[in-house]
């Protein structure tokens, strides 16, 4: 548990940075795949290229994504930047969602919110 406490330092994430990482947990994606998934979930608008291309610059950085050698077929003319997440990224993903989960709980019980309310 002691390693993870360096986690602090990037928490708490944005919501684009959290949707990105959850979208990357399911497998290897370029940008705009990432955008259509968020879109598929239907939880929130999903971010503009601009915002999106800009989280993963500083994600990369964190080391919460890298660099993903898939391409598409060689037929194909397109040029994607694929990504994956990290180990850390994960742990991070992880953190967030446990954070989320204690302020959901926390609403519940200050009345906000009702068990209902999924």
């Amino acid at each position: 548990m002691d390693r993870d406490r360096g986690l602090d330092r990037l928490l708490p994430l944005r919501p684009v940075e959290f949707h990105i990482l959850l979208s990357l947990s399911g497998g290897e994606r370029h940008g705009y795949g990432i955008i259509q998934d968020i879109e598929s979930r239907g939880e929130s608008p999903a971010p503009d290229v601009g915002t999106m291309y800009r989280a993963l610059a500083r994600m990369a950085e964190a080391g919460l994504i890298e660099a993903a050698e898939r391409r598409p077929a060689p037929e194909i003319a397109e040029r994607r930047n694929y990504y994956r997440i990290t180990a850390v990224g994960t742990r991070v993903a992880r953190a967030e969602a446990q954070r989320l989960a204690s302020l959901m709980k926390a609403a519940r019980l200050g009345g906000l919110l009702t068990r209902d309310l999924k």
